[in-house]
């Protein structure tokens, strides 16, 4: 199968391009956003990376025709998690938080919470592929970003937003100038994960308070998340209320006992895959 018929593409206008992997039918399936700017471009998230992303942005023109094509191409990975992170490898330039460099760096299975099955996968990517075989391959990020970065897009900038909770080096991507939210993990419309081996709940507490504080100032009108469908400020003030209200004591006992399950259970499978 080539990169054109993995992926498939829209744009929500002003340089702007939401991407999806067609054939991986999963609720993990992650949200791969294509910033264009007058001087740098930006991929946020890559997918399981199965198949080659570039190839697809440069065979569909998102990059612009070959003849006028000069800016540079950066991939961020809003954290390591095997669904936003498999296909970093694919670029020259890559960028992630501090806290998770070692993790793609090594190729770090449990830490990037690779689990994949097969069913997830409705064609394959290459004959013979199964899902035992995938895990995120190891590479060395060449930006490696903390809070309060900058990304000077030359018409736009993205300021870095460490927000751990859901991972500890989750971060989001806020254009300010446009009120644009590109939050990973850290929200989107849906239950937020906090029971994973490197979640906290307390930070996520911490991160969701930041949110509210971003809403409140009316620094975001839209969020761009990791996964599912966009929306506005007033739902993200909700989610991460809601986050906030539900966090008590017994939530936290509940969120060790899943988080030591999901521990135990990772350490087997990705055991398993090494034999």
């Amino acid at each position: 199968m080539s990169a054109t018929e993995w992926y498939a593409h829209k744009s929500l206008g002003h340089g702007v391009f939401w991407i999806q992997e067609r054939f991986y039918e999963s609720g993990n399936r992650a949200n791969i956003w294509l910033l264009r700017g007058s001087h740098q471009d930006v991929v946020i998230d890559t997918g399981l990376g199965l198949r080659s992303l570039p190839d697809y942005l440069i065979a569909t023109g998102l990059l612009g025709e070959e003849s006028e094509r000069k800016n540079p191409l950066l991939a961020i990975g809003t954290h390591v998690h095997f669904d936003h992170s498999g296909g970093l490898h694919q670029f020259q330039q890559v960028g992630v938080h501090v806290a998770e460099v070692d993790a793609l760096a090594n190729g770090d299975n449990f830490e990037t919470v690779t689990w994949l099955s097969d069913s997830e996968i409705v064609r394959d990517p290459t004959p013979g592929w199964r899902a035992r075989q995938y895990k995120v391959k190891p590479v060395q990020p060449t930006h490696i970003l903390q809070e309060g970065d900058v990304i000077n897009l030359g018409d736009r900038q993205l300021t870095v937003l460490h927000m751990p909770g859901h991972s500890r080096g989750s971060i989001c991507l806020h254009d300010r100038e446009n009120k644009l939210l590109f939050s990973g993990d850290v929200v989107y419309n849906g239950a937020m994960i906090d029971w994973l081996p490197y979640s906290r709940v307390t930070d996520y507490v911490s991160s969701c308070e930041r949110l509210l504080q971003l809403v409140d100032n009316e620094e975001v009108e839209q969020v761009l998340p990791g996964h599912f469908n966009t929306f506005g400020a007033k739902r993200l003030h909700q989610i991460a209320s809601n986050y906030i209200s539900n966090s008590g004591s017994c939530h936290r006992f509940s969120t060790c006992m899943v988080k030591s399950i999901a521990r135990l259970a990772l350490r087997a499978k990705n055991s398993r895959s090494a034999c």
